[in-house]
This record gives structure tokens, sequence and C-alpha cells, in this order.
């Protein structure tokens, strides 16, 4: 089922957007996960929903073949578990706490690889890890706290869709389409369809 807002009209190959693609969490784990960011003093905590980027902020001028594409990869996919499991750091390169993805690790790196092709290509700085963030850009005391804290944390849950964002003109993540994996849609069958993260 796809689940969303309908994007507003746009010309297919001229105005140029950016969206995002992210593993949304149950909500039990995403709320516990948004207090736990927010006991950091991460300002964000309020604003980003726990999750795992696949395809963080990436710019495309073809709205309807983006839309497509991510169709198609998410109806190849099948459902996964995933399980998030003791705290890492991208220190000193980026002021990031996370926790690591270790069951469906490999699961999201294929993801992201099927998603960061045709319509989404394009030369990242950094090598993809998938990741939840816990704290970012807060005072290193913070970083250490939340990276000690929850060293012992570990989440299991079955992952079975993932959203398609826009990044509005107002620079507020909107949720375009829901994607079921493993379903055919009204696009892959013939019939046009309704519809439809920063790295953070």
């Amino acid at each position: 089922m796809m689940r969303g807002t309908a994007p507003r009209k746009r010309q297919a190959t001229t105005d140029e957007m950016s969206v995002g693609v992210i593993l949304g969490f149950p909500p039990d784990i995403a709320e516990e996960l948004q207090r736990w960011r927010a006991s950091f003093g991460d300002p964000m905590a309020g604003v980003i929903p726990a999750h795992i980027t696949l395809v963080t902020t990436t710019p495309t001028k073809d709205w309807e073949a983006t839309r497509s594409h991510v169709r198609e990869v998410a109806r190849r996919q099948e459902p996964f578990t995933v399980t998030i499991a003791g705290t890492g750091s991208f220190r000193p390169v980026s002021p990031v706490v996370f926790l690591n993805v270790e069951d469906g690790f490999g699961h999201c790196v294929n993801l992201h690889e099927q998603l960061q092709t045709g319509p989404l290509e394009r030369e990242l700085p950094f090598a993809y890890h998938p990741h939840v963030t816990i704290a970012h850009d807060v005072p290193p005391e913070s970083l250490d706290e939340a990276e000690t804290v929850l060293k012992d944390y570990r989440a299991t849950f079955p992952v079975v869709s993932m959203g398609l964002y826009e990044h509005d003109i107002n620079g507020i993540w909107q949720l375009r389409e829901e994607l079921d994996f493993g379903i055919e849609t009204d696009h892959t069958r013939g019939t046009s369809g309704t519809g439809g993260p920063d790295g953070n």
C-alpha cells in the first residue's frame, strides 16, 4: 500500500527538488529513541524521528522518474529484520553518536546501492554506513554521555516499507509515499497511482 500526500504538480524535467529515502521505526522504539536524543540536548530530537537513512538529501529534476525508480526498488525488496545495538561515533570527522545496525546491515546497503542509481545517482562525500543517529552537533560531553549510556541498547523489529520524502521550500521533510516492500503498485500494473531525509 502506498501512503502519503500527493505532491504538487511539477514539470518533469525543469523543477529541481531534493528527496530522501528512509526506513522508519515502530512507534514505541521511535518514541523511546527520541526521548533519549532529547535527553542529550539534541535540538533536532523533536523534529527528526528515529530512522535509518537509505538516501540522504539528493537533488533530482524528474519527479516521475524518481518516484517510479523508488517504487520499483521497493517492489523487488522483501521485508527483513533490523537489530540496532550498541553505539558508535563519526568523531572527529563529524560530531555524531549513533546506534549500530547489526541485523539488516547488508539489506540497508543493498537498498542504498539500488536507490542511488538512475535519477538519484550522484557521488557521495562519504561511504554509506547504515546507522541511527542519537546525538548530533551537541557538546563533546553530551556526545560522550550518549555513547556511554546507550552502549548496551538493543532492539529488534521488522522492516516492511520505506518512505520517500521531499525537502520542501520551507526546509521541512514531507512524506510523499510510504512504499511497502514486495507489493506491486498501481504504477507497476500499468495504471496511474497516487502519491508522492537527511542523514541525521
